[in-house]
């Protein structure tokens, strides 16, 4: 199976499954000298753990990284030092439960990637989905961790916008709430009708999707290309390659067909350091696939999961129909554990593109 990698000056390669021994990641193309600790990289695995709430699968892993290789000791206890070498990172599979998927060995479990997988490869690993399990996005979050390290300044902070039908209230919009409740949420009001609403799910055996939005400020203006390398489409892809979005927009998005040329032009004058100051950011930070210096916004859609304890219509691999009721540990929300999936990717692609403009522009703007 080829298509393991993404990035192209600042590339990650991710490895490994489910149920197996470990999963892992090659983080290539870190500058050397670049100072963390496991410990800072634990912060953010930490928020994609799972078991932390009864809204996210029971599945308790510690997700403990090890740094293999490509840093030197720094000068404090536990820190580390870039090398400019491939940084290894592993994390141990520690509660695998194999025997929960037996019973769909042989059956396609609808909505899932089952069906695909044995058509493309000829075989498929059950347990848990294999690959194409989110378990692999605990790798995507080490490696945004060193990303964001890349980028002098950038704050990228997510959270969650809306579960099911239900939205926040921009109006009470704070980024402070959104440690302070297990759904991400900056709207405390609406963070408690989620609970409401997904105890509710979680009782029927079901599930529900939800919307992330991610913000990155103090991205540096210039980064991206025109054509083929504009950082909105490296942001999309990158967000679209986790498990389950089925959606993505930058700024507006698909909302932008409703204003009018007048309300969607983000305005300008000039600012105090003459550089444009703009009026508002309906762009979402980015222009002809460049970064305007603005917050970079981006949001994706993620579909409910589709392992669930109600009976659907299916076939097995003999082409006989059959029901599929999926056992297991699962999410009722997986859009809850996405918000710091989707910061490690966005933070990936912005650390890529400014690798790149560096190598482009050098002493122009850096």
């Amino acid at each position: 199976m080829s298509h393991n990698s993404f990035g192209h000056l600042f590339r990650v390669t991710t490895w490994g499954e489910s149920h197996g021994p470990a999963i892992g990641c090659t983080v290539d193309g870190t500058p050397p000298g670049v100072q963390f600790s496991e410990a800072w990289i634990q912060t953010f695995l930490d928020k994609r753990r799972p078991g932390q709430s009864r809204y996210t699968t029971q599945r308790q892993e510690p997700d403990r990284v090890r740094v293999l290789s490509g840093v030197m000791p720094g000068e404090t206890d536990g820190e580390l030092v870039s090398t400019g070498t491939p940084i290894a990172l592993e994390i141990e599979n520690t509660d695998q439960r194999s025997k929960d998927y037996s019973e769909i060995a042989r059956r396609y479990r609808p909505g899932h990637a089952d069906v695909t997988y044995d058509v493309k490869y000829g075989i498929r690993d059950y347990r848990g989905g294999g690959r194409s399990s989110a378990r692999e996005t605990a790798m995507r979050v080490a490696a945004g961790a060193i990303a964001r390290l890349v980028v002098p300044g950038v704050k990228l902070r997510g959270a969650l916008v809306a579960i099911g039908d239900q939205w926040i209230d921009r109006t009470r919009w704070d980024w402070d709430e959104i440690d302070r409740n297990p759904f991400f949420c900056p709207d405390a009001e609406t963070a408690g009708r989620w609970a409401d609403q997904l105890d509710r799910v979680r009782k029927a055996g079901s599930s529900i999707g939800a919307v992330v939005e991610i913000v990155a400020e103090n991205v540096p203006a210039g980064l991206g290309a025109p054509i083929y390398g504009k950082l909105d489409a490296d942001i999309a892809a990158n967000l679209m390659s986790i498990n389950a979005v089925k959606g993505v927009e930058i700024g507006e998005g698909f909302a932008a067909a409703a204003l009018s040329g007048e309300a969607n032009a983000d305005e300008m004058r000039p600012g105090p350091d003459g550089r444009p100051y703009y009026l508002s950011n309906h762009a979402g930070g980015i222009l002809g696939g460049i970064s305007t210096g603005q917050p970079i916004v981006a949001r994706f859609a993620v579909k409910p999961t589709s392992s669930i304890l109600t009976p659907r219509q299916s076939v097995d691999a003999d082409g006989n129909a059959v029901d599929v009721m999926t056992k297991g540990r699962h999410d009722p929300c997986v859009g809850i554990r996405a918000v710091p999936v989707g910061e490690a990717m966005v933070a990936c692609a912005i650390a890529d593109h400014y690798l790149r403009d560096r190598g482009q522009v050098g002493a122009q703007r850096h």
